[in-house]
């Protein structure tokens, strides 16, 4: 599938080819922290078809609980995360799911890092919602 994603301002975009059955939550802390939530959402997207359209993201560099590098991508302007990769010859993007125009069509298929998982995090459909914010 063909998605096309931008940053929050509009400055980074770019477009992929991803595998929509790849889409998967990740309760690590890593991603709760960097992302200010209870966990990211990201989708492979190989870098044969991985292409910056316009703008260059910032990188960080985080050193992973198993040691290795992971570069990750953001907007210097706006500070959207966008994805991350080996910092060096990557093969694969973890692209953010929020950054894809088609993210409506992208549910989630699995979740990994479960052991950091947010217990209310599981269920959130008995919450009280409203279709704004009031």
């Amino acid at each position: 599938m063909k998605v096309e994603g931008q940053c929050h301002c509009g400055q980074v975009t770019f477009e992929a080819e991803i595998d929509p059955g790849a889409v998967r939550i990740c309760h690590c802390t890593d991603c709760q922290t960097m992302s200010g939530s209870a966990y990211r959402v990201t989708v492979a997207a190989p870098a044969a078809t991985f292409v910056m359209r316009s703008g260059q993201p910032k990188i960080y560099i985080k050193i992973a609980e198993s040691g290795n590098q992971r570069a990750h991508a953001f907007c210097g302007n706006c500070g959207a995360q966008i994805y991350s990769a080996a910092p060096q010859d990557p093969q694969v993007y973890a692209v953010r799911v929020g950054t894809l125009k088609q993210r409506r069509e992208l549910p989630p298929q699995n979740q990994i890092w479960y052991r950091s998982a947010l217990p209310w995090a599981a269920d959130l459909r008995q919450l009280p919602h409203a279709e704004r914010q009031t």
